[in-house]
């Protein structure tokens, strides 16, 4: 069990490391470095997309598309990613998915570059793409926790928040002065390049061989393992509670953006670029603020904080055409926007153990890419039947309506946890070399409890029983014995004996502490007793 003092003395050393801290690790410095290249062409074909939409069918509800089409396949493919990140290595799944992304952005460049683009073609393309990026997302956030010890990553998370946004201030101002000097083409050349970097870094990058986790059972069962542990995890929880409540209603900006540059005063594709580099802007801006304003603010105050700001930003684009104004309102937008992003990033990595971090974190992103799809679809709607500035102002309006309704899901609860493994559970029991381990599984518990303590036994059972269906069990049930009253059993079943096995080395050094609790009621000496069954053949 982790001593309180020692844990104080992790969350004050936590305090203590430097913004740029991370940046002493080579593995982290390398591969943000590459991020940043392909970063920065990821926004530059954003932008070339939206334009190129604008130029095809200038509707509301087509240019949408576009954003809904490259976060929706997130929303999809989203958990399977995730299990297959916490299947394999992730390190060869990353280049060969950015070797296929390569060959896709390629052949959409020689395309746009011949004439050949259509509206319906587009789509097509930012779908495969964005599924890419979808399988790609859950093992990238994955390896952020190998290349920092964990001390270090918080900043990490920021700072790997503070590289998108840089890019995002040059990828944009970039496009707009390629699609004006040079064709629309060349966003989408200058992306596909940029995948080459990224497949470069991570051949130089040698991490320290880990062994690969042995499947305790098929993909679709691993895949409801992960949504069984995020739906009993509180920390986490709460956190895609409050992600939904944001994103829904903040990515009305990212899908109406190209037809406020549109509509603006003297507006084109050179204020649209400016408009998405202010963003970018401001979001470096508030990287470097953060560290300090993360000394005197919780997590959730941060992100509560960047939720007003990102709801006045709304409101000035929807009163405002002039572009002085348009570009404060932007600006704002990326100073709010990294706040609650690196709030929601920090409290969901701190949510999760190693052995279930790709899923959970892909649970995550199926949150964030899944709302900004459907927001994105329903404010072009809004846009269309109404006006811009109607869909922006109601927006705005959501955005406060719906966070002071999930208040009470405060963000951050997992910072103070230790989530590392125990390593407590002794041996199971071997099976006889006859017996599968593919068969369904059921642990027993017997406490014996004195009439005194039942209360509180009971109530610490309450808060223990999450901790076994976080960790693979498919079922919970306690009971006592009518005849021996003192007597109660814990029972949980896992769909295999291969699951359980599995199950002992998840147990954290934060459920031993609840598993101690429980324990510390039983009447005997030795401890509660403990019984293993297997399904009968």
């Amino acid at each position: 069990m982790t001593e309180p003092h020692h844990q104080d003395d992790k969350l004050a050393k936590a305090r203590t490391i430097g913004t740029f801290a991370p940046f002493g690790h080579r593995a982290f410095a390398l591969l943000w470095t590459a991020t940043l290249i392909s970063n920065i062409g990821t926004w530059m074909h954003d932008v070339g997309a939206g334009w190129l939409m604008t130029t095809l069918d200038p509707s509301p509800a087509v240019v949408t598309l576009v954003q809904a089409a490259t976060t929706l396949p997130v929303f999809l493919f989203g958990l399977l990613a995730g299990a297959l990140a916490d299947r394999l290595d992730k390190r060869r799944m990353l280049i060969a998915i950015n070797a296929g992304l390569f060959l896709v952005v390629a052949l959409l460049a020689f395309l746009v570059w011949l004439g050949e683009m259509t509206p319906l073609l587009l789509i097509l393309f930012t779908l495969i793409i964005g599924t890419g990026a979808a399988f790609m997302a859950p093992a990238w956030q994955a390896v952020v926790p190998q290349l920092v010890p964990r001390e270090a990553l918080k900043p990490a998370i920021a700072l790997n928040s503070m590289g998108i946004n840089i890019s995002r201030a040059i990828g944009p101002a970039l496009a707009g002065i390629l699609i004006a000097g040079i064709g629309l083409a060349a966003p989408f050349a200058l992306n596909a390049a940029s995948f080459l970097v990224i497949i470069a870094a991570l051949l130089m990058w040698r991490p320290e061989p880990r062994p690969l986790r042995q499947p305790a059972g098929s993909i679709l069962s691993e895949m409801a393992t992960g949504l069984r542990h995020v739906r009993h995890n509180a920390a986490m929880l709460a956190t895609l509670v409050r992600a939904l409540a944001f994103f829904l209603f903040a990515s009305a900006v990212w899908s109406l953006l190209p037809l406020i540059a549109r509509a603006s005063e003297g507006g084109g594709s050179a204020l649209y670029g400016i408009l998405m580099a202010l963003i970018g802007a401001g979001a470096v801006t508030g990287a470097f603020v953060l560290p300090r304003l993360q000394t005197r603010l919780s997590s959730d105050q941060v992100a509560q904080a960047g939720t007003f700001g990102t709801a006045m930003a709304l409101v000035l684009l929807a009163i405002f055409a002039t572009p002085p104004v348009l570009m404060a309102a932007t600006f704002l937008v990326g100073l709010s926007w990294i706040a609650v992003l690196t709030a929601f990033n920090v409290s969901a990595q701190t949510a999760l153990p190693d052995w279930v971090r790709a899923r959970g974190l892909a649970v995550y992103l199926m949150a964030f890419f899944g709302s900004m799809a459907l927001g994105s679809i329903m404010w072009g709607q809004v846009a269309s039947t109404a006006s811009v500035p109607v869909a922006l102002l109601a927006a705005a309006a959501g955005l406060i309506l719906a966070l002071l309704a999930t208040s009470r899901f405060a963000i951050g609860q997992g910072e103070g946890l230790d989530l590392g493994p125990a390593s407590i559970w002794p041996q199971a029991p071997t099976l006889d070399r006859d017996t599968t381990g593919d068969r369904a599984a059921m642990v027993t518990v017997e406490y014996r409890i004195s009439a005194a303590d039942r209360a509180a036994f009971l109530a610490a059972m309450q808060a223990f029983f999450g901790e076994r269906l976080r960790n693979g069990a498919t079922r919970w049930h306690l009971h006592q014995d009518v005849e021996d009253p003192e007597l109660f059993v814990e029972s949980f079943h896992l769909p295999s004996w291969n699951e359980h096995l599995k199950q002992h080395g998840r147990v954290s050094r934060h459920d031993a502490e609840l598993q101690d609790r429980v324990r510390a009621f039983d009447k005997r000496g030795s401890g509660p007793l403990v019984r293993h069954f297997i399904g009968a053949e």
